[in-house]
């Protein structure tokens, strides 16, 4: 709910040739010729004839071999088969998020069927919270101790050189497997195999580490005398799962391998897999999926791999997770692993709140890069929260936890992630920057980075000033939503859905279809808060609804994540949605944006204020010409109503609000309501429950609960006159005999009063930004 108002691009007016539905056609086997499918494609100008089916079919794909990527990939299969012929002790390093865990997992299952798996083969994963990425003399230490004499790595590596040069001293020999940035000058492994050596249109060009992985594992199996016993495709499924979870452009062999493993997951679930993987198959069952649909890894499996290393630090068990068939022992650690997902999901929530509530102090309107550091925030949420703070404000930002002091006085390091918006590289702004680093590295649009405290500001108006004259302007850009198709609510369900799925897996570059459909309005709609595998409430809020427009027979069944349900318009309106399907809730929306339509009125009075002054920390004396807004808006739906008002008024909306927000916390509420019940039924005073809810800032929806929550305790409520529930005046009576109130009905008085108080807090210090249209 956070995110700027988005423009929509609507699809093309013309339709797709016949010529162009029916070569799509003879990619997709099926009775009626895609249409859907085919404009969609026609839309986003994918492809010619060739590559489309096989870009549409993996089966008409025509897969690149292992070799194309170079005399690397020669010399390193060479050197493995030396050190399994002459029985060495190899040891596999990796990195702690899902492209890195799955690629460590994808090199010792492989690898584990030509090397002793615990005797002569081992893997590293340095810990997320007090390592970064790549490789350590702490870690090279340990394998050397360990009596390695070949590092393999994964994910990582190509600017470790002198990492590298240390692990020579050590006696030990590195091939490095990645898919970040090359560096310029050589790192002393004696092969490094990286995509981005290769021209950026060929088909391996944005392989992710597992897929990188994967390639070495197909280039050894193929120079071996004697095949291993189990197939190179058993591993085929890890593979999908990183490629997917980390950001890549699913295309050439990248997109092949993501879709044989997704096919490949899905046996997982079933009860003869050729390939058991217990502990994958339990992780789908705690997140309800069923690994058929790339949202399965992304929303799914990815996030939870990834949570263990952003709660825990040490990712080392996801390995084991993943290749254990101790059905028992994997059942306990995808427990944990969900467990850490929840927490994760709490933290991340909570941090949000804190860097936006810092932001409303910034001043957007001249800053286009958002640095922030604190002591306090956990390391391994950063990346999340500064991808949701740039999704909102369409800034790059970086955030930052300062460490604490040594004991050795050294220089005090902050440490951190970034993301970036489209058409902004990350990594080239570190690197313009890098005398102020002490280390970075990553994707063009997120990347992690290590700097001395004091360099902080420095960069700050380093990287401000770059991103200013790179993207130009002093205004936030406005985030753009490509709409691929118009349909109608009666569209909606199975035959479209199989045809948009043709597309799958999307991502980068290839996004999840954007549906536009033209008046409907919503119907049977509520909200609630979501609970965890203990059944404790989480603070995430989802809204479900009925979408209906002329036309439908029956409504159709849509959720929005992250949104109350008073924030959805009450009459008609424009929405874009993705089309979705589980197998728990079928066939279903999810709402993407919302666009309120007042029929009869031209649309020049439909929009809001373009302008929007903040008033919050200094009300000036000239209040002419604008529409003050005094009091805090507790949802959207608030917002809108001033907005429309400021657009009917062709005025400017002035926030005269203090940000300071002082509320008692949920329990004390409580505690002061019981207090004023007691008050009142003593002195039988009338009280309206306007000023009740004015004492105590509750809205009438959280007032009405609380005097539920009282009922049960004894009090009763009534009105003077009247034997209306909902009367205005109340007069409170309470049972002389004491009697303890409902757990369950206060517990959800409580909920509501977090809920609007964060949604209070929201507003109050919300950046200008994110309220201006």
């Amino acid at each position: 709910m956070d995110a700027l108002p988005l423009r929509w691009n609507l699809p093309k007016a013309d339709a797709a040739p016949e010529s162009w539905v029916a070569t799509v056609a003879r990619a997709v086997p099926g009775t009626t010729p895609p249409r859907w499918l085919a404009q969609v494609l026609w839309q986003r100008q994918l492809g010619s004839t060739e590559p489309l089916e096989g870009w549409l079919n993996p089966a008409l794909y025509q897969p690149t071999p292992a070799s194309t990527l170079g005399p690397a990939m020669a010399i390193a299969v060479s050197r493995l088969k030396q050190a399994i012929a002459t029985e060495e002790k190899v040891a596999i390093w990796g990195d702690f998020d899902a492209d890195g865990v799955t690629s460590t997992a994808v090199l010792w299952d492989g690898l584990g069927q030509l090397i002793p798996k615990g005797d002569r083969l081992t893997y590293f994963i340095p810990n997320r919270l007090s390592e970064s990425h790549g490789l350590s003399q702490r870690g090279l230490d340990h394998l050397a101790e360990w009596g390695a004499t070949l590092l393999v790595t994964c994910d990582t590596g190509s600017t470790s050189g002198t990492e590298i040069a240390y692990a020579k001293t050590l006696g030990l020999e590195v091939i490095v497997t990645d898919h970040h940035t090359l560096p310029e000058d050589d790192i002393g492994a004696i092969a490094l195999i990286n995509p981005r050596s290769l021209p950026p249109e060929h088909p391996l060009a944005t392989l992710s580490g597992v897929a990188v992985a994967y390639k070495l594992l197909e280039g050894l199996y193929a120079a071996l005398d004697t095949p291993p016993p189990l197939p190179l495709d058993h591993v085929l499924d890890l593979v999908a799962i990183g490629l997917i979870a980390d950001l890549v452009e699913l295309r050439g062999d990248c997109r092949y391998l993501a879709q044989i493993g997704l096919q490949r997951l899905q046996t997982q679930t079933q009860p003869n897999s050729p390939y058991p993987r217990p502990g994958l198959a339990e992780l789908l069952a705690l997140c309800k999926r069923t690994g058929d649909r790339p949202t399965d890894i992304s929303f799914g499996l990815g996030p939870r791999i990834n949570a263990v290393s952003r709660i825990h630090g040490d990712a080392s068990f996801c390995v084991e997770l993943l290749t254990s068939r101790d059905r028992d022992r994997t059942k306990t650690l995808a427990y944990e692993a969900e467990l850490a997902n929840t927490r994760r999901k709490a933290l991340q929530r909570d941090l949000y709140s804190q860097v936006m509530a810092r932001l409303a102090q910034v001043d957007l309107a001249t800053t286009r890069c958002l640095v922030l550091a604190d002591e306090s925030w956990p390391t391994g949420i950063l990346g999340l929260v500064a991808g949701q703070v740039t999704q909102a404000l369409g800034r790059p930002t970086i955030l930052l936890r300062i460490d604490p002091p040594s004991e050795d006085g050294s220089p005090r390091l902050a440490r951190g992630s970034a993301r970036s918006v489209t058409g902004l590289d990350l990594y080239q702004l570190f690197q313009a920057q890098s005398a102020l680093l002490t280390g970075f590295g990553g994707h063009p649009l997120a990347a992690g980075l290590t700097l001395p405290v004091e360099h902080i500001e420095v960069l700050a108006a380093a990287l401000n000033r770059m991103v200013r004259e790179q993207l130009g302007g002093d205004g936030a850009p406005q985030p753009l939503l490509q709409v691929d198709l118009t349909v109608t609510v009666a569209d909606l369900g199975q035959p479209l859905f199989r045809e948009l799925k043709w597309l799958e897996p999307c991502g980068m570059g290839n996004p999840v279809p954007k549906l536009l459909l033209g008046n409907v309005w919503f119907r049977n709609v509520f909200h609630k808060k979501l609970r965890d595998r203990q059944n404790k409430a989480v603070s995430f809020i989802k809204t479900e609804f009925e979408l209906w427009d002329d036309a439908a027979e029956a409504g159709f069944p849509g959720e929005w994540w992250g949104h109350y349900r008073d924030e959805l318009p009450p009459g008609r309106c424009d929405v874009v949605v993705e089309l979705d399907f589980n197998s728990n809730t079928g066939y279903h929306v999810k709402l993407i944006d919302v666009r309120p339509i007042a029929v009869g009125k031209p649309e020049s009075e439909l929009r809001p204020s373009n302008s929007v002054l903040d008033w919050r920390q200094h009300t000036p004396e000239d209040q002419e010409h604008v529409l003050i807004v005094n009091q805090i808006p507790m949802q959207w739906s608030d917002w809108q109503v001033w907005q429309r008002q400021a657009a009917q008024a062709k005025l400017p909306l002035a926030l005269a609000f203090s940000p300071a927000i002082d509320d008692l916390s949920p329990g004390e509420v409580w505690q002061e309501l019981v207090g004023l019940a007691k008050y009142l039924a003593r002195t039988q005073t009338p009280v309206t429950r306007s000023q009740l809810g004015d004492r105590l800032r509750l809205s009438p929806t959280s007032l009405s609960l609380g005097l539920a929550a009282l009922a049960t305790a004894g009090f009763k409520i009534a009105a003077p006159d009247s034997t209306a529930p909902e009367a205005d005046t109340i007069i409170v009576q309470v049972d002389p005999t004491p009697v303890s109130p409902d757990p369950a009905a206060v517990q959800h008085f409580l909920e509501v009063v977090q809920e609007e108080q964060f949604r209070r807090r929201y507003f109050a210090q919300v950046p200008v930004a994110a309220l201006s249209w």
